[in-house]
């Protein structure tokens, strides 16, 4: 099965979108980017991999005053690098990489923007994974051994963290469906019915490219 297609996958936490992003790049045999951003990025870059994990996909904590301000710096570019937190800093080097991997063929890219870094590529489809939250903390508890008296709170304070994350570093909402071009329930769907979705999505755009509506 071949594509040319770049996916991105926004999700909340306990809905499984990283194995949906995983097992759609295993049909589709291409690459799958996750946690393998970081030690890209800090190749790229020259900086530890540290800096990037403690980074990844947190806001810089300036975020509550930029927000109360109503000042959105890195949606406006209105700083120079230099002036910018380190986390700024940080994700504008992982931004610098996600658009190499992307132009360099079809791809699976999970979380951190990738969606909003990419809006200019015509080649783009945008997912966002979610489910209930009964749902999520069974996933939680099953998957990542979470505690089961933590794993809602678990899945709330992630949620919020991307959140956070997400409209700092963008001018758009996350989990808002009109920010993707398709949204699944995993928990309706389950994980291979979510990437039958996906794979069924991206043939009918494809077909219908330059079709009037």
């Amino acid at each position: 099965m071949s594509t040319n297609t770049v996916f991105t996958i926004g999700r909340q936490f306990g809905s499984g979108g990283r194995q949906v992003g995983k097992n759609l790049a295993e049909k589709l045999g291409i690459p799958f980017y996750d946690k393998e951003l970081i030690a890209i990025s800090a190749q790229d870059s020259g900086l530890s991999e540290a800096l990037f994990s403690n980074a990844d996909e947190k806001a810089t904590s300036s975020i509550f005053y930029s927000l109360v301000m109503g000042n959105y710096p890195m949606a406006s570019g209105a700083l120079g690098v230099t002036e910018m937190p380190l986390n700024d800093q940080l994700f504008l080097i992982q931004n610098k990489t996600i658009k190499r991997l992307a132009s360099e063929g079809p791809c699976v890219i999970v979380g951190r923007c990738a969606d909003y870094v990419l809006r200019e590529m015509k080649n783009t489809i945008n997912i966002f994974i979610h489910a209930d939250l009964e749902n999520r903390v069974e996933r939680a508890i099953r998957v990542y051994e979470v505690e089961e008296k933590k794993a809602e709170d678990v899945c709330l304070k992630t949620d919020k963290q991307r959140a956070n994350f997400y409209n700092y570093y963008s001018d758009r909402k996350w989990g808002m469906c009109r920010t993707y071009d398709l949204s699944l329930d995993s928990g309706k769907l389950g994980i291979d019915g979510c990437v039958e979705q996906i794979i069924y999505y991206e043939q009918l755009w494809q077909k219908n490219k330059g079709k009037a509506i």
